[in-house]
């Protein structure tokens, strides 16, 4: 759930970079695009990340509004994890860090708006 009015930055560019700053959340944020998955691809899709890092990272999305995680009554236990719609409304900033990245690692200019 979003933060309060008054808690949030006065500059939107810094409450963005409040919910997704960290390394690891925007790779999360990037594989989940793709749809729901669990901790463990989770964790093997998103690199060189401590289970006590993803899980934290995890659980602060989670607090934001960005996914949503469903536990499934099994043994062993099924959790998965899920954009909710205002995690998803962030595809078009990953694209466009995807492309300036692209550009800047090809050596071209990246595009300027």
């Amino acid at each position: 759930m979003p933060a309060e009015a008054g808690k949030l930055p006065v500059c939107p560019v810094e409450t963005t970079l409040m919910l997704i700053s960290d390394k690891w959340k925007v790779l999360i944020l990037r594989d989940l695009m793709a749809g729901p998955r669990r901790f463990g691809e989770l964790k093997r899709s998103v690199g060189n990340v401590s289970q006590k890092v993803l899980t934290s990272q995890l659980r602060q999305m989670e607090e934001s509004g960005l996914l949503i995680r469903t536990a499934y009554p099994e043994v062993p236990p099924h959790v998965e994890y899920a954009l909710t719609d205002l995690g998803r409304s962030l595809k078009p900033v990953l694209d466009a860090m995807w492309d300036w990245g692209t550009a800047y690692k090809e050596g071209k200019e990246p595009a300027a708006v």
